[in-house]
């Protein structure tokens, strides 16, 4: 019983949460979180531009979803160790939905509840791949890892 007031715990934190970004109002969908032991393994859908974003320079809508996506990365990391005090470590995955709803993975990790976020790090970028998430950025843009045959 208690691993399932876990469960509701972790979604309510992200429901409450995650549920608008500070540069995206869209809420933040959760495809899939498996709980096994000391392991977690979570995978979400990186918030869509917002949609009020649509009369600015297009470089300037990337760079603002790409911020919202790390720091959406690195806020889940820290809900998923509050929730579960068990878990050690946490696989991650972001996908982002094309227009035809087909997912291209463009974040994972491994972080462990163990290992430090830097708040005195400036760049959330960097921040993020200290605590172990791993992904490319192009002119502000995250570049996709591979293409999944997942659809949404």
């Amino acid at each position: 019983m208690r691993e399932l007031l876990h469960a509701a715990d972790f979604l309510g934190r992200v429901r409450r949460r995650l549920r608008y970004g500070a540069l995206s109002r869209e809420p933040l969908l959760l495809l899939r979180f498996e709980w096994k032991g000391d392991l977690m393994e979570c995978d979400w859908l990186m918030r869509p531009p917002d949609q009020w974003d649509k009369d600015i320079p297009e470089h300037v809508v990337k760079e603002n979803q790409t911020l919202q996506a790390l720091r959406d990365a690195l806020r889940l990391r820290e809900v998923i160790f509050e929730s579960f005090p068990a878990v050690i470590n946490a696989k991650l995955r972001m996908f982002r939905a094309d227009s035809e709803h087909r997912l291209a993975l463009v974040m994972t990790g491994n972080v462990n509840r163990h290992d430090d976020v830097l708040e005195r790090v400036g760049s959330v970028a960097m921040r993020a791949k200290l605590c172990g998430l791993h992904f490319t950025l192009n002119a502000g843009e995250m570049e996709s890892v591979a293409a999944v045959s997942l659809t949404c």
